[in-house]
């Protein structure tokens, strides 16, 4: 393997059964490989599916998985990126009524706020509540609680468990 490499995992917390197969088209396409995933029904969301797919890819491949899901406005995904050795980790939110947030991610998997976003906050921010209210946006908060119940519906849902490629 030539370049920075890393792993992901893409969750799809719910999708409409016919987009099913297009997801993993899409996926498929930006992984140059065939990206099967095992679908379950979404106990959050009556009729809808859910499923997991791990990855390994070139550094940015994170991003490139969600330019391609962009515009599937009936889906709840989420899509993370490890950080590498110089590079900055990745997790890429969204859901039908918020859109699509980014946020950069440390080694742990932990968001990361950029010194200037902190700095716009601070200058914005008139009171405390303000305050909050700028940061959980930096945060992608909300994205955070219209995604939990979707992820909560997904904790017994089958692993499966990667070993070293390459």
């Amino acid at each position: 393997m030539n370049g920075a490499y890393t792993r992901g995992v893409i969750f799809v917390h719910s999708a409409p059964r016919a987009l099913c197969p297009h997801i993993e088209w899409a996926a498929g396409t930006v992984l140059d490989a065939r990206a099967t995933m095992e679908w379950t029904a979404q106990p959050a969301a009556s009729g809808l599916f859910r499923a997991e797919f791990s990855w390994i890819g070139p550094v940015g491949t994170g991003a490139r998985l969600a330019s391609a899901l962009r515009g599937w406005t009936h889906l709840r995904y989420e899509i993370t990126e490890e950080a590498s050795p110089g590079c900055d980790g990745g997790r890429w939110s969204h859901t039908p009524e918020l859109g699509i947030f980014h946020a950069q991610t440390d080694a742990h998997g932990n968001v990361v706020v950029p010194e200037d976003r902190i700095r716009a906050a601070l200058e914005h921010a008139a009171d405390p509540a303000r305050m909050r209210t700028e940061l959980d946006l930096a945060l992608g908060q909300a994205w955070d609680d219209e995604l939990e119940p979707f992820r909560y519906a997904g904790a017994g849902a089958p692993v499966r468990w990667l070993h070293r490629v390459g």
